[in-house]
């Protein structure tokens, strides 16, 4: 029990060999004077009776006053002690006991900075998580904005239309000789499809190929690359392959490599083209050939160019012809055309060929 401590037996006034009874009885008159509601003006009434309540409860609890009591004796006896020390002994108590308090003092001190330390530092945390995660939501806010623009960019550029190739505007067409006995040079093959457009007679390739089996008979069949000037005419052969009524009854019309053209696939997602690639459906392509082969050949094949009129005329135009140079007058340009040209045309064979080796 140390010395501020207020001593239950002084608090109730009574002796340390009282009894039960005695202290329900010093309690109960101490109780009335202290009580705060007779004392309401006493602003420690409170307090005081809260203490006399502890007071109280410690001295009716055997154990608890057991313990009071052996406290008390200690510091009877450490009084009785002190009586005794010399000056000297006692001033060397009172310094131990006051190192030991200051010792006391100095680790609550030292606890209470590490909590103070500890606390900081989670504040400090605490900001670079909030800073951390600022700089994170705005990068992720301009990622998004990135993305936006990219895909917005990326729309642009699928809105545009590809680049016309070359090739674009060549079909590859194969037909059986005994069916078609004429088509063997370039010249007929483009009054065949001149009902369609016009073509570059020119760069027209013709290939008659006898069977791999017996390669010294007749040829059996041709094969031809048939270029012409606008891929919209180019287009409508293709939609026409094997039909009698466009002249082609047992001719195959196609793309070479039959990949169909980037510009194609672009005009049906953009609605200018129907889904079977045509233009127009089916049925009404049936009509329109039935009607067409009741009309007068010259009718019908003058007819037969405008029938997809609906393709976009924005594509080049190739089928003005270009002002041929005099001989003698070729600059480095035209020789530089004429040679793109020839190489073109070797291409265009060299393709014929291939596609060859690979049916067979």
């Amino acid at each position: 029990m140390s010395d501020d401590e207020v001593n239950p037996y002084e608090l109730l006034q009574v002796e340390v060999e009282s009894t039960d009874q005695v202290i329900r009885t010093a309690y109960r008159q101490r109780s009335l004077k202290v009580h705060p509601d007779r004392n309401p003006n006493n602003p420690e009434a409170a307090r005081k009776f809260h203490e006399l309540n502890q007071a109280y409860e410690l001295l009716l609890d055997p154990l608890r006053r057991l313990a009071l009591d052996a406290k008390l004796r200690l510091k009877q006896a450490r009084t009785e002690r002190y009586k005794n020390y010399d000056l000297k002994r006692k001033t060397m108590v009172d310094e131990l006991e006051e190192r030991e308090r200051a010792l006391k003092k100095a680790k609550v001190n030292k606890h209470k900075e590490d909590a103070a330390r500890l606390q900081e530092t989670e504040k400090i945390k605490y900001q670079g998580r909030r800073l951390k995660e600022e700089k994170l939501k705005e990068l992720e806010k301009k990622e998004k904005e990135l993305r936006v623009n990219e895909a917005a960019n990326e729309e642009q550029e699928t809105d545009a239309p590809p680049t016309l190739r070359s090739t674009d505007t060549t079909v590859r067409v194969k037909y059986s000789l005994s069916e078609h006995p004429s088509l063997t040079t370039a010249s007929s093959l483009a009054a065949l499809f001149a009902h369609f457009g016009a073509t570059d007679v020119d760069a027209i390739v013709v290939s008659l190929r006898s069977p791999k089996k017996a390669p010294q008979k007749p040829p059996k069949y041709g094969i031809a690359l048939v270029p012409f000037k606008r891929i919209g005419d180019a287009f409508a052969a293709v939609c026409a392959t094997g039909r009698p009524a466009r002249d082609l009854a047992g001719i195959e019309v196609g793309w070479i490599g039959g990949i169909e053209p980037e510009i194609l696939g672009w005009l049906r997602k953009k609605g200018h083209l129907g889904p079977s690639g045509s233009g127009i459906s089916n049925e009404r392509q049936v009509q329109q050939s039935q009607e067409k082969a009741s009309l007068p050949q010259t009718q019908s094949r003058a007819s037969v160019s405008n029938e997809f009129s609906s393709f976009p005329s924005s594509f080049p135009d190739l089928s003005k012809p270009t002002e041929q140079p005099k001989v003698g007058e070729l600059d480095y340009e035209s020789l530089t055309l004429m040679r793109m040209r020839q190489a073109e045309r070797a291409r265009l064979e060299r393709e014929i060929l291939e596609q060859e080796a690979t049916e067979s």
